[in-house]
């Protein structure tokens, strides 16, 4: 379990609030609006209304005592600069601020910033990537060029074993796990028939799953 500070509490802030408190972790939230800090009140552990850009009031809060800090911002990015800048000067220990343009992800990084999420742009990508593939499900970036991938089997392997597709040599490309359902099956017999009714999870470079399939 994590002590986390969540400042700005907008549809971004409360999702991520919500899912916190599903996960178990202790989180305090910030927001200048007073409803808006009524509707997280069920998701935190205390929830208080309060202007960020302000030294004295983020004093107060004891930012240096959190494991991490995410300003959550969305709709003043002045604010969002300032907070994320203060938070630094505060003693915060680990600083995610939220972005939605590049200039601002290259700002706030200069700025106190230890990592930048930019909602928008990570959405685009997922959409761009699922919808423009006939076998791509879901993806999850893990590093520059690195993704792991849920992927429809195609009909041509059907009934065919991983060790006779031969995947990793071809095409460089790990299975990691069978999906089945929505669960996980992560004993994979390498040498018995795929199934049509799993998707495959598989872990490569961007540039070979998209040349796997095609």
């Amino acid at each position: 379990m994590k002590n986390i500070l969540l400042i700005g509490l907008g549809r971004f802030g409360r999702h991520a609030a919500r899912k916190l408190h599903e996960l178990g972790h202790q989180v305090l939230a910030v927001d200048r609006d007073e409803q808006n800090v009524n509707a997280a009140l069920p998701y935190t552990a205390s929830a208080l209304i309060g202007d960020s850009t302000n030294p004295e009031f983020l004093a107060t809060l004891g930012v240096e005592t959190f494991d991490v800090c995410v300003v959550a911002i969305g709709d003043n990015f002045q604010s969002s600069l300032e907070t994320t800048a203060l938070l630094k000067e505060c003693g915060a220990k680990f600083i995610v601020s939220r972005a939605s343009r590049d200039v601002q992800e290259k700002l706030l990084l200069n700025n106190g910033a230890d990592e930048v999420v930019y909602p928008e742009r990570q959405l685009a990508e997922w959409a761009a990537i699922c919808y423009s593939s006939d076998y791509i499900l879901d993806y999850i970036a893990v590093g520059e060029d690195f993704s792991v991938y849920e992927i429809r089997i195609p009909e041509k392997w059907v009934g065919r074993s991983l060790t006779g597709l031969n995947i990793r040599r071809r095409y460089r490309i790990n299975v990691i796990a069978l999906k089945r359902e929505g669960r996980i099956l992560a004993d994979i017999e390498p040498d018995s028939p795929l199934p049509g009714d799993v998707t495959l999870l598989v872990i490569g470079r961007d540039a070979d799953v998209q040349r796997m399939l095609r």
